[in-house]
């Protein structure tokens, strides 16, 4: 999960290239043989594999020594802009470019209208589908085409501060969002704390408020077509919420991922924190002195509608078609995030959410009592949560400069606690313009 982003080219004129594997061509739409999985993984071969996560090499190693003759080439070349701008770089020059590459579900897309991607399909991967939560699983597929096998996710909940609430009167966590507002304003009243910061710099965050509330602010049909409509009355009715409290003063909108914003993690100027699956790990080294005074909750909620949470983040494992080895490749990719051992040692290790059913279910996973949210089982909780995703929410072959338009536009507007509405319309003006520009065709 990759929590910085920038405006990166989209639009280069890239070809896939075939390969070899065991005969198999790096452009195959013929299911794979058995016999050629089996003939690949015991070729001698090496792979390279880029991601940013810490110490993934111990679930390599896993892999390596199941299929001793395939070899595994870990590279780390940043996270965030600087691994896309490499990744990139790469294919363009067509050489360079990694046979595995960690990708974010949002920035599938942006490589596969660049026919970047293997489709995975053809090599057995349709056949996982009912493995995995089901709103993951179609953040990978397009059409019926699968370009990356997942591997961690982010559904949000609640993270708050249990004894500044109380201080405040509230004895339990909001479940709706008028409870929300209700308490934000007990909270400033009573103790002076923010209830909670909707930062300005962070697109992830908004996107998954209106995940949650059923916005589709994206489309894209897997050609040239594209949908932009981020302000549309349903997504207006959210900013409006949200321009309430932060104007009366309940709610700030500091940048985040800055000393100041870990500092008020840790100093208490925040009551709580709307975030994702991947922040109760985080939290813990961040505001360590806050050991055992934060809880976490669901989301709140719109009464009379179906329980509901948006997503923040998550990333997946993409072959690159210009791969030279698609089979073994494939393999690599599917072990470290289907094999059971793996992907326990994912989300136990690595602290990476899962999104393999079985291991969302796995008691070693899920039963763990986390002593800095007061004995609570968080990990059960936001497995819970990831049940209730939307299944459907789309992005855009250039999010890249969705995020970068974002801070020009709706994020000036909660910096300057002014007029989100407005905020979002400039926002929809600049993904049109650019879009347009871009060559696509853009409807709303």
């Amino acid at each position: 999960m990759a929590l910085g982003t920038g405006l990166l080219a989209v639009a280069l004129a890239l070809t896939g290239c075939t390969g070899g594997g065991g005969g198999t061509s790096g452009t195959t739409t013929k299911p794979v043989s058995q016999s050629e999985i089996d003939k690949a993984m015991k070729t001698p071969t090496t792979l390279t594999f880029w991601t940013w996560v810490p110490d993934i090499k111990n679930e390599v190693a896993l892999f390596e020594k199941k299929y001793p003759a395939i070899k595994v080439d870990v590279e780390n070349v940043g996270q965030g802009a600087p691994h896309y701008q490499k990744l990139r770089t790469a294919l363009k020059a067509g050489k360079g470019a990694p046979d595995v590459a960690q990708m974010e579900f949002q920035y599938i897309s942006s490589f596969t209208v660049t026919d970047s991607l293997l489709d995975l399909a053809p090599y057995g991967a349709s056949s996982l589908s009912n493995e995995y939560v089901p709103w993951v699983w179609n953040q990978v597929k397009q059409n019926d085409s699968i370009f990356a096998i997942p591997q961690d996710s982010g559904p949000m909940g609640n993270l708050y501060r249990e004894d500044i609430l109380s201080k405040a009167g509230v004895t339990k966590a909001p479940t709706t969002w008028d409870e929300y507002a209700t308490d934000a304003a007990a909270v400033k009243s009573k103790t002076g704390v923010f209830m909670s910061n909707l930062a300005s710099s962070q697109a992830g965050q908004m996107l998954g408020l209106l995940w949650q509330a059923g916005v589709k602010p994206f489309g894209y049909d897997g050609s040239k077509g594209v949908k932009v409509d981020v302000n549309s009355a349903e997504a207006k009715k959210v900013a409006t919420y949200w321009q309430g409290l932060i104007q009366k003063g309940y709610v700030s909108t500091d940048p985040d991922f800055t000393d100041s914003w870990y500092q008020g993690l840790a100093n208490g100027k925040y009551a709580g924190w709307l975030t994702a699956a991947w922040a109760p790990v985080f939290l813990q080294g961040t505001a360590a002195k806050t050991s055992g005074l934060w809880r976490a909750a669901a989301l709140p909620q719109t009464p009379g509608a179906k329980e509901a949470s948006g997503n923040w983040g998550g990333s997946s494992d993409a072959v690159l078609k210009t791969t030279k080895n698609p089979i073994a490749a494939y393999e690599l990719a599917k072990f470290i995030n289907n094999d059971p051992e793996s992907t326990l040692m994912l989300a136990n290790k690595q602290f990476l959410f899962p999104t393999l059913n079985a291991t969302l279910k796995d008691p070693a996973f899920v039963d763990q009592a986390a002593p800095f949210y007061g004995g609570q089982k968080v990990n059960a909780l936001f497995a819970d949560i990831s049940t209730t995703v939307d299944t459907k929410f789309d992005w855009l072959p250039y999010m890249d400069y969705a995020y970068s338009s974002y801070t020009e536009t709706m994020g000036k507007a909660l910096a300057a606690k002014g007029d989100l509405s407005a905020g979002l319309d400039a926002w929809q003006k600049a993904l049109v313009t650019y879009g347009t520009q871009q060559g696509f065709s853009v409807n709303k």
